[in-house]
């Protein structure tokens, strides 16, 4: 953890929901003057999309059928730490970025599913923000969670993310029904290995929990909305939270454990920014002092 540098990492496994939290933030950057350098998870991957699949299929005919961006061996995890740990020194750090689709490739004439180069985080930023699946990853090799100031997840019920990905995959990214699922159970070893442990290691974990009924995510038509839910909030340390002054502000809301509040699904960002801001801001004073 730094004082010079603060680093937020938000993690959360694909179609949680984690790039909305991102957007919060942003809110939060621009209304305090806050300049963050923002890293993508997706840029710390192995491979690009063609090297992942030859990847995956040598990995299958040695009999390892699970190989999937969920585990340590798809990803650059020694550099995300080294990242974390630099960048809380000296404000600096080497990033890029992965196109993921022809938008967001054209601009740097290259094809999708590839990355760019790697350049130097712009001079100047007041703190890095992270948004992928590693955020508060650690193991025996390595240890990335033990660099960020705050570690946020975000953890929607399992069929929930599923709907979630399912709507994100087959509308964004032209997959079939087929092949999403194909990739949920491929990924499901790893998930339960490498992502899950990770909702223990952050500060504060968000979970979205549906109202209707989502007992067979795969043939869901709708993801279920913010008004069809509850967001479950819990902190690891609730020391310090003024919990009356969050009851008051969001309505509807209680306490279900002496450091969980459940809130109506729409409040979820007010929710977010209500108990985000204060914490840069205290992060920023920290800074500041340094």
């Amino acid at each position: 953890m730094s004082t010079a540098y603060p680093v937020v990492a938000i993690t959360g496994s694909s179609g949680a929901g984690t790039t909305s939290v991102t957007r919060t933030f942003q809110h939060i950057f621009r209304r305090e003057g806050l300049t963050a350098a923002v890293v993508e998870g997706d840029s710390f991957h192995r491979h690009d999309r063609a090297q992942m699949q030859q990847a995956m299929a040598d990995a299958a005919a040695s009999g390892n059928h699970h190989f999937c961006h969920f585990g340590p061996d798809a990803n650059l995890l020694p550099e995300l730490a080294a990242l974390f740990a630099g960048y809380g020194r000296t404000g600096t750090g080497k990033i890029r970025r992965y196109l993921h689709d022809e938008e967001e490739a054209g601009p740097f004439g290259q094809a999708p599913g590839t990355f760019t180069a790697w350049e130097d985080i712009p001079a100047g930023t007041d703190l890095l923000l992270y948004e992928g699946l590693h955020g508060a990853f650690a193991d025996s090799d390595v240890d990335v969670a033990q660099h960020a100031d705050l570690r946020i997840g975000v953890v929607p019920t399992i069929n929930l993310e599923w709907i979630q990905k399912l709507h994100r995959d087959r509308t964004q990214r032209g997959y079939s029904g087929e092949a999403v699922m194909d990739t949920i159970l491929r990924r499901m070893p790893d998930y339960v290995h490498y992502i899950c442990p990770q909702f223990s290691r952050t500060h504060i974990n968000f979970q979205r929990v549906p109202t209707v009924d989502t007992s067979n995510p795969f043939i869901a038509r709708f993801i279920p909305s913010a008004d069809e839910s509850f967001v479950v909030i819990r902190f690891a340390d609730p020391r310090g939270i003024d919990f009356p002054y969050l009851l008051s502000m969001l309505h509807d809301s209680f306490m279900s454990r002496p450091n969980v509040i459940v809130a109506p699904g729409g409040k979820m960002e007010l929710a977010m920014q209500l108990i985000f801001t204060p914490m840069i801001l205290r992060l920023m004073e920290r800074r500041g002092r340094s």
